[in-house]
Formats: C-alpha cells, sequence, structure tokens
C-alpha cells in the first residue's frame, strides 16, 4: 500500500495515551507543604522513586511534583520494551565497564525480575509479557556483531539463542531477515501507559501526595529544607529526586550531559489471528534490527504491531516543541519500510503516528548524582531503554538520599558520569555530523568512516 494512502486516518496521538481508560488528572498544587521527600517528574523514574520510598519506609511523607499529567510523555509515548539491560546493551556495557559486566547483567535482571514481582503484589495491570527480545540482521555486515554478542552473552551465562536465516523466519516471517540473537529472558512487553497509571494508583495506596498541572519552576536551599517553587504553591522538603528526563532540569550541571532526541513510532490496525498467522510471531518476542538506525517492533495484546525508530532527531539549539512531536517525512519512511519488512502485511493501514523528546547521553545509558550536600539525587540520560531501568535507576537515588554504601553506589556506572557535550553551536554541529556518518554506515555495509571511528576510540556517542 501507497504509505501515505496507510497514513491518511491515523491519529496524531500516541496509541497507549489515546483511550477512554486513561484516569482523570489529580489536583494540582496550591499553597504550601512540607514532606520527607519530593520527587520532581511523573515518568517511571519519579514513579518507581516515590514507591519505593514508601515501601521502605511507610512512614515516609512522599509528595510527587507532575509538571502534566502521569505518564504523559516519554513513559506514555514508548514502545513498551521493558528490558533488563541498565547499560542500553551488552555490547555498549562491555564497551564501557567490562569488568562490571557480570554484575550489572546480574542486577539488571534482578531488576526485572523485581517488576514483575512488583506489578503482581500491587495489582498492576499492563499486560506484562516476559517474551524477551529478538535482535534481527538485516545485511550480512550485521551477522558478525551477533556473534560477537552470542559469544560475549555466553561468556556470562546468559541464555541467547543464535538464529540463522531459516530459524528466524520460522520465528517471524520477514524476508529481510539473515539471522537473529534471541534473549529469551532480558525483556518483557507491556502496555506503557497502563503501566504508569498502575504505578500512579499503586502510589497513592501507599499514601504518596501526588500533584499534576504542577511544574517546578525552580529549586533553593532554604536552610534545612529544599524549596521547590510551583506556579501556585511550594514544596518544602528534606530530599528531593530529580527524575524530569528530557525536560529542563533544575539543575544547570545536567545540561552539560543530556540532549533531547525526537523519536517517532507508528501503529497498526488489530490483526485478525488469520493475518497474523501469515508471518508467524506465535512467541510475540519483541524485535529490533541490528543496523545504526535501527527500527523496533512487537506486538500489542490486540494484535496491533506498533513500528518504531530510525530516526533519532536531534533539533539544533537543543529546542523541544510540541509541533516536533509530528514529523509526516519520518512516519512516510516508517511506514515505506514497515511494508518492506512485511510485505505479507501490504494492505495494513496504521491508526496511530506520533513522536516525543528522550533524554540521551554520550554513553547511552543512564547517569546519577547528587547535589545540595546529598539532599538531592538525579538519573538521567536513559537514552529509550528507561521502561525497566528507571527501577534501578530509582533505587540508586534512594541509596545516595539515605547515605547508604550498596552495591548499586559502588558501581563505576553510578559513580561516574558520561563525557559531556560541547556547548552550542558546536553541539549542534557535533549531533549532525554523527548522524549524517551513522547513515552513511548503514548505506555502506557497516563501514564507519574516520568521524565514527573517533567518535568511538574517544568512547562517544548519539543514539535512540
Amino acid at each position: 500500500m501507497d504509505p501515505l494512502r496507510a497514513l491518511a486516518d491515523a491519529e496524531r496521538k500516541p496509541y497507549w495515551l489515546d483511550r477512554a481508560i486513561a484516569p482523570k488528572p489529580l489536583p494540582r498544587l496550591t499553597g504550601e507543604v512540607t514532606a520527607d521527600l519530593a520527587v520532581v517528574g511523573g515518568g517511571f523514574s519519579g514513579l518507581w522513586t516515590a514507591l519505593m520510598a514508601k515501601e521502605r519506609d511507610p512512614a515516609l511523607d512522599v509528595v510527587l511534583l507532575e509538571g502534566r499529567e502521569i505518564g504523559w510523555a516519554a513513559s506514555g509515548r514508548n514502545g513498551g520494551f521493558c528490558a533488563a539491560s541498565l547499560t542500553h546493551g551488552l555490547g555498549n556495557g562491555l564497551e564501557r565497564w567490562p569488568e562490571e559486566m557480570a554484575a550489572l547483567e546480574r542486577l539488571g535482571r534482578e531488576n526485572l525480575d523485581e517488576i514483575e514481582a512488583s506489578l503482581a503484589r500491587h495489582g498492576v495491570d499492563c499486560s506484562f509479557e516476559r517474551t524477551g527480545e529478538m535482535h534481527v540482521a538485516t545485511g550480512e555486515w550485521q551477522l558478525r556483531g551477533l556473534d560477537e554478542e552470542a559469544a560475549a552473552a555466553s561468556s556470562l551465562g546468559l541464555r541467547v539463542d543464535r538464529l540463522d536465516r531459516d530459524q528466524v523466519r520460522a520465528e517471524v516471517d520477514s524476508p529481510t531477515y539473515l539471522g537473529a540473537l534471541w534473549d529469551r529472558d532480558g525483556a518483557a512487553m507491556v502496555d506503557p501507559a497502563r503501566l504508569a497509571w498502575g504505578l500512579r494508583d499503586a502510589c497513592l495506596r501507599l499514601g504518596v501526595r501526588i500533584f499534576e498541572h504542577t511544574p517546578a519552576r525552580s529549586l533553593r536551599d532554604g536552610g534545612g529544607l529544599l524549596e521547590l517553587a510551583t506556579p501556585q504553591g511550594t514544596v518544602k522538603a528534606r530530599r528531593v529526586a530529580l527524575g524530569t528526563g528530557a525536560f529542563s532540569p533544575l539543575l544547570r550541571r545536567l545540561r552539560h550531559f543530556l540532549v533531547p532526541v525526537y523519536d517517532y513510532a507508528l501503529m497498526t490496525e488489530s490483526l485478525p489471528e488469520a493475518r497474523l498467522a501469515e508471518i508467524g510471531w506465535r512467541n510475540r518476542q519483541g524485535i529490533g534490527d541490528s543496523a545504526n538506525q535501527f527500527h523496533y517492533y512487537r506486538l500489542t495484546d490486540d494484535n496491533r504491531i506498533l513500528w518504531g525508530g530510525y530516526d533519532a532527531v536531534y533539533h539544533n539549539g537543543g529546542l523541544v516543541k510540541p509541533e516536533y512531536e509530528q514529523r509526516d517525512e519520518t512516519f512516510v519512511t516508517l511506514a515505506r519500510h514497515f511494508y518492506e519488512t512485511f510485505p505479507q502485511l501490504g494492505d495494513v493501514r496504521f491508526t496511530h503516528r506520533w513522536g516525543g523528546v528522550i533524554d540521551t547521553c554520550s554513553r547511552f545509558s543512564a547517569f546519577f548524582g547528587t547535589a545540595y550536600g546529598s539532599r538531592l539525587a538525579y538519573a538521567a540520560g536513559y537514552t529509550g531503554l528507561g521502561v525497566g531501568a528507571t527501577r534501578f535507576g530509582a533505587n540508586v537515588m534512594l541509596d545516595l538520599l539515605n547515605g547508604e554504601d550498596t552495591e548499586r553506589t559502588r558501581l563505576r556506572m553510578v559513580r561516574r558520569k558520561p563525557v559531556p557535550f560541547p556547548p552550542e553551536p558546536v553541539r549542534s554541529g557535533v549531533i549532525q555530523l554523527t548522524r549524517w556518518s551513522l547513515s552513511r554506515a548503514d548505506a555502506h555495509q557497516g563501514r564507519r568512516n574516520a568521524w565514527l571511528r573517533t567518535l568511538d576510540a574517544l568512547g562517544l556517542g548519539f543514539d535512540s
């Protein structure tokens, strides 16, 4: 089908959030309140922090501030891949923390297990499916990378299957597939909006006070307490946890490490079982290809296909605007790639198209820190893999705020920061050159030019 025709009736909003089951907004903050812990940000990072703070100490008075509505941003717009990886994939982690990867993989798998247990304990229904994830090769040059990752995973005792062309096409039938690596235990598929709404309800049941449509405009040290100013009120708290992602941070220092990147996705109409059988996909695993500009895709509980990725768009100057959430050029490209991957579904239409901003840093995975004499902690830079990793990051923030010496806080990943991005306008030039070089590498059998090789040597990059 012509991509323009297939997209003609697609709603310009995230599928996950476009449903009548969305909860009504909670009241905004008016006046002054005090708390033991103030959490800024109502995405996964803030929700897990608030929830686990109450689980650690039920007597703790916790306030959560959200500038709009719970889960409206990256936490409600993503693909719903809840991965065990804390390092944005095994390869990225091995390049940066090889001596810690055994511990990081163990902690990541434990974190995913704990997410599953926590959802059951709090009765959060978000279609959690422990399906694992397949990384597929769509170019001959990508097969070597799969072999290297399979060997590395095996050395760490991870359960992964290296599939050849016939084996992967027996799982999911696409003429573009040449091989795959299937991590059977390391990922679950979730409905991200229902996860956010479920965590919201769990927080409320434990006594967390949540204020929506209450952006934190500024932060100051009021002496014994930190003070967060909002449009109509103030929160004074002994401790503060920041989980604001790509949005303007309350700490200036974070601006050196974070850049906002726009990611885009499509959602198909629901597929009858007979249509889905044309491509297989009986095990419902999440899928991502192995190109530099990669796609990610998965099935929903009503057999729609979410199809996202490829373009990671940075707007010069680091601008964040609502109009950037729609990019027809990218939607048409994504639709064309969908039909190339699954020609059997050439008449399938799309019901939703959307985009949104995520936070990325030069090492692609979260970084952590404290301020105000360790009375404030932050976690940021998840680079699109935060559905699961934010719970680990929330635990790190709580450990840091409590002054606890734990296995988590001793990690080099936690103790060290990524390399900062250069200031503008150099930042924009560097990022756009990198995006162009990655596209060239995909078009030339993965060959990395001098610029990418230089970034590799320095341990730097740009991703979504």
